[in-house]
């Protein structure tokens, strides 16, 4: 229970980037530079907290040891996660990134297969791929509801980009994960991970500066708040969620199913900042039936904790 609700509170967080990328976007700022600046600010933040801790230097040699698979699945779990993400809000609105962003729990629903150990055998946990569909019918409602005031092509430009960072972020995750071993906390990983995906920043950066020019103060400062509400504290959160779990990959479906709370997050938090138009009837159906979804699957968790307390 506490993991999912530590994915929740997660969620809450990551909203951030949905809203504040659509309002940079507005105001007439790159993708390019609201993707790149959050990481960037992420390096010394993180930094403070690895040094005061005094685990840097474990890190950098745990680093050392395999540094083709940090560079790889860091650019997978955060390279291309975060880029396609912020090239979607350029396309749609905050509320049509957050639900298309929902496709993550699917998408680590079906990575199951790739990843076992001794306890969990490697099959599609069915129970928690049907309670994600409740959220996912839920989503569906609203983005048909709303998508039909978009074109095509834009809808194409903001879906299918989301569709790749869902994916990318899980499987970068849990690769993660099994390189890490448990071995490193989770600030660790998410400074390694960072420091690791930085070849990736630097290119996009480059092409930011020949195509696009410099970000604005503006969108330097919003990118700022970006990086210490989504990339450090949210990230953290939702790191440590799936690491109280991550040996059950049942339960870890469950905690990446707590992040369909980004849709309503993200929804308010557009009637609040951007003045988005109230949501339709229909709407209010579909953000339920992903409330609904969210509850199914923390009462399933609940359910299971007291079966291993009577098992024990």
């Amino acid at each position: 229970m506490k993991a999912i609700l530590l994915g929740i509170l997660a969620s809450f967080f990551f909203a951030f980037t949905f809203v504040l990328n659509r309002a940079m976007d507005l105001q007439g700022g790159s993708w390019i530079w609201s993707a790149s600046l959050r990481y960037f600010f992420m390096v010394p933040l993180l930094l403070i907290i690895v040094m005061y801790r005094g685990n840097g230097k474990q890190l950098i040699q745990y680093m050392k040891k395999q540094p083709a698979e940090w560079l790889l699945w860091s650019v997978v779990g955060f390279g291309l996660f975060y880029a396609p993400l912020s090239f979607a809000g350029a396309y749609g609105p905050g509320w049509l990134v957050a639900l298309t962003w929902q496709m993550t729990i699917i998408a680590g629903i079906l990575l199951t297969p790739f990843f076992s150990n001794q306890v969990i055998h490697n099959k599609i946990p069915i129970k928690e791929l049907a309670m994600s569909s409740v959220i996912l019918i839920g989503v569906a409602i609203m983005q048909i509801e709303h998508a039909s005031s978009l074109g095509i092509q834009e809808t194409i430009l903001c879906v299918v980009p989301v569709m790749l960072a869902a994916f990318a972020y899980p499987l970068g995750n849990r690769k993660m994960m099994q390189v890490c071993n448990g071995e490193l906390d989770v600030f660790q990983r998410v400074l390694g991970m960072t420091l690791a995906s930085l070849p990736f920043w630097f290119l996009l950066s480059g092409y930011g500066i020949v195509t696009v020019g410099l970000p604005s103060s503006d969108q330097v400062l919003q990118c700022l708040v970006v990086a210490i509400s989504s990339g450090l504290i949210a990230t953290v959160l939702f790191f440590f969620a799936t690491d109280l779990v991550k040996d059950d990959l049942q339960k870890l479906a469950t905690v990446e199913a707590t992040q369909s709370g980004e849709v309503l997050f993200a929804l308010f938090g557009e009637l609040i900042l951007l003045s988005a138009p109230l949501p339709s009837t229909l709407s209010w159906v579909g953000m339920s039936l992903v409330v609904v979804g969210m509850i199914l699957h923390s009462f399933a968790a609940v359910m299971e904790k007291k079966e291993e307390k009577i098992t024990a």
